[in-house]
């Protein structure tokens, strides 16, 4: 017999009754049961109930064992009666009669206990991260990690890519972050960059005619966490293609997504491809972020031209870009709702959120609220019209600049279907954001800047972009690129500001 095991802590059977079998694992836990002693092995493939009696001879060996000692037992498998059947385990149906033990590995008192699911502090959790990656919820998703990567991986084979590692030590490539530095001891004073991604090198791999390339790549950037990545360092799919069209690479990457999360969608719905492609400035105008949520059913349109009307007094909003969220069946709302929302947008460093709502006086939708004695029937009608809402609804405002406007409309959008519960549940959306700008406007520094990073086919003709010479300003902001992002829908985090795009350039 082998010196530890002959099966795994999640193999046993009702086929294996009457074998004599030795299991190794770890003590998940331990229940004295009047003299029985029940021990619950773990290992990396699951649990086994195993049972002795205090008249065998190694019940003094078991009796000691305590949480987290490693345990190898040897005994023969039996059937469990019908009443103590555990249906929710996968060897439930059978326990092991313990005849031999053996401690391979004894344990303190834990700091922090791996039976059951309970919080402890972030900083309990790193300090004893070998007992923390034990727990059941830490191990599943550490496997699911590993097998959405080999699905990935399995997927682009299938489609006739390459994988190919690139440089770790190289020079600054940047890509919107600091760079971490790493000291060179061959060259005092000098210094290898990690990369932030393997942009060039995977252009390299193009121009040398690998033609299909991807990589699970590792990404290294100075910057603060945020709500989907950890901070410092990631990992994403690099895909490159040659002689293709911004069509074929939607193409090949559209299969692949949506066969992962297929696989991996715990019994939520996956919408089918081709998906939705939504140009980068309708974006910021309907959702407020270069990363819609389309679960949620509001649109928010640009009203800017009815508070500039000279019928509208309302003077707060005269001369600043003016964003309307619909909020559907807020009427019936208390005001506490509103008042709730009004501090939420002072958290977020505005103003606070203007509203009306929206009612029914014979047949004509009318508007209520603190501002609406400022705005004649003409523009409420307007703004209804636009916003496509009706009575029993109400239209919030965010007034500002017109990228600000942007953020805290698309914030407060999120905001509002969250507070409304109109967000889809068990559904994952999917679209492409296209047409990103070349350039943007930096504000505080009053000069025009790459909207991100400049490794981007221009939408232009060739010969035209490298002979463009206009000094208009507009004209410039208004150069678009084959640059694109996918993502899926998602209650997004509440950055300060735009982050960058992530994808691949074509």
């Amino acid at each position: 017999m082998h010196a530890y095991r002959t099966h795994t802590c999640g193999q046993l059977r009702k086929s294996d009754v009457g074998q004599t079998v030795r299991l190794s694992g770890w003590v998940h836990r331990r229940r004295d049961h009047g003299g029985l002693i029940f021990i619950d092995l773990r290992d990396h493939y699951g649990l086994t109930q195993c049972v002795i009696e205090p008249d065998a001879k190694a019940f003094a060996t078991v009796d000691s064992a305590r949480s987290e000692w490693v345990l190898t037992l040897t005994g023969q498998v039996v059937a469990r009666t019908p009443e103590t059947v555990n249906a929710d385990l996968a060897t439930g149906d059978v326990e092991l009669r313990i005849e031999e033990a053996a401690v391979q590995s004894q344990a303190q008192e834990l700091p922090l206990p791996v039976f059951g699911d309970m919080d402890y502090p972030e900083e309990t959790r790193l300090t004893y991260r070998f007992l923390d990656l034990r727990r059941e919820r830490l191990h599943k998703n550490i496997m699911l990690r590993s097998n959405i990567i080999r699905s990935l991986r399995d997927r682009m084979y299938a489609q006739g890519f390459n994988e190919f590692q690139t440089p770790i030590l190289t020079a600054s490539s940047p890509e919107g972050a600091r760079d971490f530095l790493v000291p060179s001891r061959r060259y005092p004073g000098e210094f290898y960059a990690l990369p932030q991604a393997p942009q060039q090198f995977k252009q390299l791999i193009q121009v040398a005619g690998f033609d299909r390339y991807f990589q699970i790549a590792p990404c290294f950037r100075d910057e603060d966490g945020r709500a989907d990545r950890s901070p410092g360092e990631f990992y994403q799919l690099d895909v490159e293609m040659s002689f293709v069209t911004q069509d074929d690479v939607f193409a090949a990457i559209e299969p692949v997504l949506q066969g992962v999360f297929e696989q991996f969608a715990d019994g939520r719905t996956v919408d089918k491809a081709p998906y939705p492609r939504i140009p980068y400035a309708e974006a910021l105008l309907k959702f407020g972020s270069d990363k819609p949520d389309l679960r949620n059913p509001i649109r928010i349109c640009d009203v800017s031209a009815v508070f500039a009307r000279p019928d509208v007094e309302f003077k707060a909003f005269k001369n600043k870009t003016v964003r309307a969220i619909p909020a559907p069946g807020a009427a019936g709302q208390p005001r506490s709702f509103f008042d709730k929302l009004n501090e939420w947008a002072r958290s977020e460093g505005a103003p606070g959120l203007g509203y009306i709502v929206l009612e029914d006086e014979g047949g004509a939708v009318v508007g209520k609220g603190p501002i609406a004695k400022f705005i004649p029937p003409a523009a409420i009608a307007e703004m209804v019209r636009q916003a496509g809402v009706k009575a029993g609804d109400a239209l919030f405002f965010a007034a500002d600049k017109e990228d600000r406007a942007a953020t805290l409309a698309g914030l407060a959008r999120t905001r509002i279907g969250r507070e409304l519960d109109l967000i889809e549940k068990g559904r994952f959306r999917f679209c492409w954001v296209v047409d990103y700008p070349m350039y943007e406007w930096n504000e505080d520094e009053k000069r025009i800047d790459f909207s991100h990073n400049p490794f981007s086919m221009p939408q232009y003709d060739r010969d035209k972009f490298l002979a463009f010479s206009s000094s208009d300003k507009d004209e410039i902001l208004a150069l678009k690129v084959f640059q694109y992002d996918i993502g899926r829908s998602r209650s997004p985090a509440m950055p300060a500001k735009r982050p960058k795009p992530a994808s691949a350039a074509c």
